[in-house]
């Protein structure tokens, strides 16, 4: 199968340039900041090639929308050389940056490289932990400070997501899509009624609390 990849730039020779159909690879291409983020969030991609100066928002809005709810590969593709940059792109949550003007030969091998940096740093998720709190997908089991805790389908899934994310923000909308799915229709503030029973379960009865909310923002698990 074809590896996908999403080209979000809007200057028409670069895009030529980018159509990298005859090495392999299936292109979409959005050409602003707005559809681009909906269509990483939306779609399914193996790479994304990402230009910072974008009509509608910016590359590097673009890159936090995404990275709030997906971590597909973005290799940051601009005419801005300096290090500072360079920095606030990586930092921002791209994995690559690429200076124009390059050599397609030299963005194909980066894209190869990244690839295999992914590959070897995937390995089976089974056992996650924060302090005393471990969760184990593969038996659907939780517990804290050894203490065997029973949790809902829903439960676990969004106890998942948030370890997987430990120390990290998410935002409700991001729960809400990696938990409920995007085709959820119901209220948003379910996010907010699931954190409550999670805590009840894992937070109630310990000193250490686990689940913190950012105020405005949204939730938190602290390791």
């Amino acid at each position: 199968m074809k590896e996908h990849v999403l080209i979000i730039e809007d200057e028409a020779a670069m895009v030529r340039l980018l159509e990298l159909a005859y090495e392999g690879y299936d292109i979409t291409v959005a050409r602003d900041g707005l559809a681009g983020a909906e269509q990483a969030i939306q779609g399914s991609y193996d790479f994304i090639l990402l230009d910072l100066n974008l009509p509608g928002i910016n590359g590097i809005e673009v890159c936090k929308r995404i990275r709030a709810v997906k971590q597909t590969p973005i290799i940051m593709i601009t005419a801005r050389d300096t290090v500072s940059e360079r920095v606030r792109g990586l930092d921002t949550g791209a994995d690559d940056y690429v200076p124009k003007p390059f050599a397609i030969e030299e963005l194909l091998a980066r894209m190869r490289s990244l690839q295999r940096r992914l590959q070897q740093s995937r390995e089976p998720e089974d056992l996650l932990e924060a302090k005393d709190l471990t969760l184990s997908v593969a038996s659907h089991r939780v517990t804290r400070a050894g203490r065997g805790i029973e949790l809902s389908q829903r439960e676990f899934e969004l106890l998942r997501c948030l370890l997987q994310n430990k120390n990290r923000l998410m935002n409700r909308e991001a729960l809400l899509n990696l938990v409920w799915g995007y085709s959820y229709e119901g209220e948003t503030n379910v996010v907010d009624v699931y954190i409550r029973y999670l805590r009840m379960k894992v937070d109630e009865g310990y000193a250490d609390k686990l689940i913190h909310t950012v105020r405005g923002s949204g939730y938190i698990l602290r390791d």
